[in-house]
């Protein structure tokens, strides 16, 4: 083999480093199932209860509307309200089982991805992060990634337990759900703090520019206000 040969060799080995997908997917992965950890600002480290209190305060000053609801029975009848006041007979909701499991003889409800016609959707969130009182939604066959953006009126089912202190923490819990049969992470992971928003056009806030007007989530076993 000539000098000539080796080099050129060299070269595209190095070439295939980096562009081969294999390669680089290879590498993505093992960044992800070994992610060291990093610096988390105070705020970020809440513990038990405190998470809950905080992930409220944050969510209501990103003008979310939080209501505690003492079991998540209790959702139809909070919803059938809900959709009374908005003027909308009927909601569209994540085929998530847990939401399938609930009574909704009383209601106009449909199960799938919503449609621009759809005023009202209902969802069932993967985690709350206490730090900035965002809501973390994953994209799938029981939850589909329409209702976070379509409806005018998003209704999010969060469980306090599924609430953690950071970023991070959800991350990690990804992670550590992942099976050898499945990839780490899901094809979207929605971050949601507040209704839609802008202000891009002379500063003035605009609400529903890009998803829905109002946000409320049902806070399954949350703290009383």
């Amino acid at each position: 083999m000539s000098t000539r040969d080796q080099i050129l060799g060299r070269i595209c080995t190095s070439l295939d480093r980096v562009h081969n997908p294999t390669v680089r997917y290879s590498r993505a992965d093992q960044r992800m199932r070994n992610a060291t950890p990093v610096l988390v600002p105070e705020r970020g480290r809440t513990e038990g209860l405190t998470r809950a209190v905080l992930f409220k305060d944050e969510a209501r000053a990103a003008d979310a509307d939080v209501r505690p609801v003492a079991r998540i029975e209790d959702v139809p009848t909070i919803v059938g309200d809900i959709i009374a006041q908005s003027g909308h007979a009927h909601v569209q909701a994540a085929p998530d089982k847990r939401l399938h499991a609930l009574d909704w003889s009383d209601q106009q409800i449909d199960f799938g991805p919503a449609g621009g016609s759809d005023h009202v959707g209902l969802s069932m969130a993967y985690g709350g992060v206490a730090e900035t009182g965002t809501l973390v939604m994953l994209s799938g066959p029981d939850a589909p990634s329409t209702l976070n953006f379509l409806p005018d009126v998003h209704i999010v089912v969060l469980r306090t337990e599924d609430i953690v202190a950071n970023y991070e923490q959800i991350w990690a819990k990804l992670r550590a759900s992942a099976a050898p049969d499945k990839p780490v992470m899901p094809r979207t992971v929605n971050w949601i703090t507040g209704p839609s928003r802008t202000a891009d056009i002379e500063q003035t806030l605009l609400l529903g520019a890009h998803g829905p007007r109002k946000l409320i989530i049902l806070l399954i076993d949350g703290e009383t206000d």
